[in-house]
């Protein structure tokens, strides 16, 4: 199935691509740390630069989408369709798949966008501490 969609996508289905895909679904969201942590358990030969231009051209390809946690880290999210994140300061995220949110921003917005801008895709990010 990860060949298949990287092929979809345009990409060679190299190996090193569909480990580091499949450690995607099985993490949904996660850092470039976690990502080659789990990489090294399975395949230790592949470099670290590998996996970052694996990532980008994951991002390039719109198979992962990059999240910025105000942790301070970015994190890949398989997720590419619109939706929505809740963001914990012990470091959870949560997706939120709302299409309320995204018609009521929609329409908030297309009365102050210009007749040549539309609206391509929504993300909102909530950021949550304890109490």
């Amino acid at each position: 199935m990860a060949r298949d969609i990287i092929k979809n996508a345009g990409l060679k289905a190299t190996p090193q691509r569909v480990l580091v895909y499949e450690i995607m679904q099985e993490l949904c969201h996660a850092t470039t740390d976690a990502i080659l942590n789990r990489v090294r358990q399975q395949r230790p030969e592949i470099t670290v630069s590998t996996v970052y231009r694996i990532l980008d051209s994951f991002c390039e390809a719109a198979l992962l989408a990059k999240l910025n946690h105000p942790n301070g880290k970015t994190y890949f999210d398989i997720n590419v369709d619109e939706h929505h994140h809740l963001l914990s300061d012990d470091n959870s995220i949560v997706d939120v798949e709302d299409e309320e949110i995204g018609a009521f921003i929609r329409q908030k917005f297309a009365e102050k966008l210009g007749d040549d801008q539309q609206i391509e895709k929504i993300s909102v990010q909530i950021i949550t501490s304890k109490k």
